[in-house]
């Protein structure tokens, strides 16, 4: 799926944690900026052509993608079947999200919305005051 990818766009593991969990699966550390995470999204909302993309992501997440990381990213999606082109009379080639790209979508998100959870029950339980002993 997207595991190929995200390897070249990940932060690699932190010391700070056992050995035993750097094997995890490269997808628990994907990044919310992954172009092709970024055009899945997009694509869910409708298909679009490269340009719409790119603006869309630009609103909706802020991310201001480069045409090399764009079009790489939708050739690697296409390959794995995640999105795929629609017929066009004009230059322009829109792509639609398929089935299996609404999956690995919504794994992902799933994914994100556990990390979001950990990340907010650790800041509230390092924002609480301790008590110090004498």
């Amino acid at each position: 799926m997207l595991r190929s990818y995200v390897v070249c766009s990940t932060v690699g593991p932190m010391r700070t944690r056992p050995r035993a969990l750097e094997s995890d699966p490269p997808s628990s550390r994907r990044r919310s900026n992954d172009p092709p995470l970024l055009i899945l999204t997009s694509l869910a909302g409708g298909p679009k052509h490269g340009h719409a993309l790119l603006k869309d992501i630009e609103e909706f997440a802020g991310v201001k993608l480069g045409p090399g990381a764009l079009y790489g990213a939708i050739t690697r999606l296409e390959e794995r079947g995640l999105i795929e082109p629609l017929e066009s009379e004009d230059r322009r080639r829109p792509y639609e999200i398929t089935a299996k790209g609404s999956e690995v979508l919504a794994d992902s998100i799933a994914q994100m919305r556990e990390l979001v959870r950990v990340g907010q029950a650790r800041l509230k339980v390092a924002s609480t005051p301790r008590m110090r002993l004498a």
